[in-house]
Order: C-alpha cells, then structure tokens, then sequence
C-alpha cells in the first residue's frame, strides 16, 4: 500500500499526537494487520504507520517515545502475528519505497519492491546473478533484514549495500557490516532498511529466462505456493532436511483446526481457512515435539511469531 504524500488529520489528531511525532503519511490506530499476512491471520497493531517517505521515516523513528515496541512488516511472508496483535509502533512501507532502478552492473530498489519483481527486471535488462530472486517470496527490505535466500544463494552473495533509516537519519551499510549469517543480518538500532543495490552481471537473456522458469516451475511443483501459508516453518538441522524429518515423525498432513501441515511440503504450515495463530503455532509445536520424540532433533521455528497471543 502506498503512503499518502499529504497530512492525514483524523489519523494525526489529538490521541495520536500525545504517542507519535506529527508525521505526513498514514497513521491508524488499532488496524488490523490479518490481510497484510500471507496466512491471513493475527491482531491489530497498536499503532499502524505508512510513512510518506524516508524523511518521515526518520521523523517517526527520531520521534518514538522511548521504550516503544517498533516492529517493521514487509511482505509479511514468513510472518505470524498472533491473536491479540502488536503492540507500539507497526511500520509497513508504501509504494513509494517500491522504485527499481537498473543499472549497468546491477540492480538499485526499494524496500518494499517485491523480490521477484527485483530479478525480473534485471531479467529484462540481460543482467545475470539475481534470478534466486524470484523464489522468494518477500520485499527487498525484508530479505536484507534477514539475508534471505533460496536455490543455492542469499542476499549476502549479491548486495553492495544498503540505506537504513534510524533517529539520526538515513545512513548507508555496507554488505560486510551486516555481519549476515543463515537469515539474520544485524541493522543498526532500530534501523529499517529502505534502500539496497545489488550487483549482477551481463548475461545471456536465453539463459536467465530459463533459469526463472526453472525455479518459478520447481516451486510450483514442490510447494502449496497458492494457498494460505508462511513458506519454509523450521530450518534445516544441519546435514539434515526440515520437511524429511517432519514427514519421518507423521505429521504430514497433521491438523489442529484450522491449520494443517501442508502434504505438498511438509514443512510448510497452512490456514484452510478458519485457522487462527494460536492454532497455527500450536501446530508447529505438535511437530517440534514429535520430530524430537522421532529423531531427537530440535527444529527451530524459521517464520517469525510476533505479539501477544489473545
């Protein structure tokens, strides 16, 4: 969604005023947050922000009472937010974050251009390196935010750098100071990316196009891509694969109410349509449990799980 450029005055009025900084983008109190979620569930934030643009990003962020929860949604792809919501500040950024820019050796886009929209243009434009890009299915702030990765590269493989908003203003990192390991990368105190390039290379367009049919035609084939879901729930064990652990120990398949252990891809949970987080995370501690009752292996939740349960 994108943030309005203009002053929002029954957003900002009064209440508003005594919590957050005067701020030019939208400003909700009590939104609900389910629909930005790819499972469609979870609570309203406290505060819900779609700032106009980086200099009322950094406004909000100089502007935070102290001791405020500040939490950054993306394309909220790997995301429960449970029951009973968010509290603090919710920054979800607008399409005017969502700019693609390429250049001769790589790729400049905001933090909310989509992965996939990212490695089709430099698709487009014959650049090769970025097509990992297009199975994942998140933001470009995001995927910096936690160096996220699929079909055998991650973020830290391709970024020269990225701009961070924080109190102070808008700063840029580079790659190496992202002290990137296996999805996590460390930001600057409550810093939120809003900007990143990526270097890529002259290639053959034949041969990037194959490459995307290649992982776009994998993921169809392999993972529940058109239903409710939050992709890859645990991480892999090391020398040893999530969804083989969990199909070993039964649960494919396992539900509890609305939610269900996906038998495409065992390691992906799905809303079947009524599911609520608690029934969802519930769900994922039934397979930690008996993956580890099976193997004796500890998964380790890979989707985040914000908030407070209701």
């Amino acid at each position: 969604m994108q943030a309005s450029p203009n002053p929002c005055p029954t957003a900002c009025a009064a209440p508003m005023g005594a919590v957050l900084p005067a701020l030019r983008g939208r400003v909700q109190q009590g939104a609900v947050l389910a629909p930005f979620t790819w499972f469609r569930v979870g609570g309203p934030a406290e505060w819900l922000v779609r700032p106009a643009d980086a200099e009322d990003l950094v406004t909000l962020l100089a502007g935070l009472p102290q001791g405020m929860a500040l939490t950054v949604l993306g394309a909220a792809s790997n995301l429960i937010i449970r029951d009973g919501g968010l509290r603090g500040c919710v920054v979800r950024l607008g399409g005017g974050f969502g700019k693609v820019v390429v250049e001769a050796d790589g790729v400049v886009a905001g933090a909310a251009a989509l992965d996939a929209t990212v490695a089709e243009h430099a698709a487009a434009a014959g650049l090769a390196g970025l097509e990992f890009l297009s199975g994942i299915p998140g933001s470009i702030g995001g995927a910096v935010a936690m160096n996220a990765g699929a079909y055998g590269r991650e973020v830290k493989d391709t970024l020269d750098w990225a701009e961070v908003a924080t109190a102070n203003g808008v700063v840029r990192v580079a790659a190496g100071e992202f002290a990137f390991r296996y999805r996590h990368a460390t930001l600057p105190a409550r810093g939120v990316v809003v900007r990143a390039r990526f270097h890529a290379a002259p290639g053959e367009a034949a041969a990037i196009a194959a490459r995307m049919a290649e992982i776009r035609a994998a993921r169809e084939a392999t993972q529940p891509v058109r239903a409710r879901t939050g992709g890859s729930t645990f991480k892999n064990p090391e020398g040893q694969k999530a969804w083989a652990l969990i199909d070993a120990a039964g649960c494919r398949g396992l539900q509890r109410g609305g939610a269900q252990v996906s038998e495409k891809h065992c390691n992906f949970l799905l809303n079947t349509g009524g599911a609520s987080a608690a029934e969802l995370e519930a769900l994922g501690e039934d397979v930690r449990a008996r993956v580890l009752a099976h193997s004796g292996v500890v998964l380790e939740w890979e989707i985040k799980r914000l908030g407070e349960a209701r």
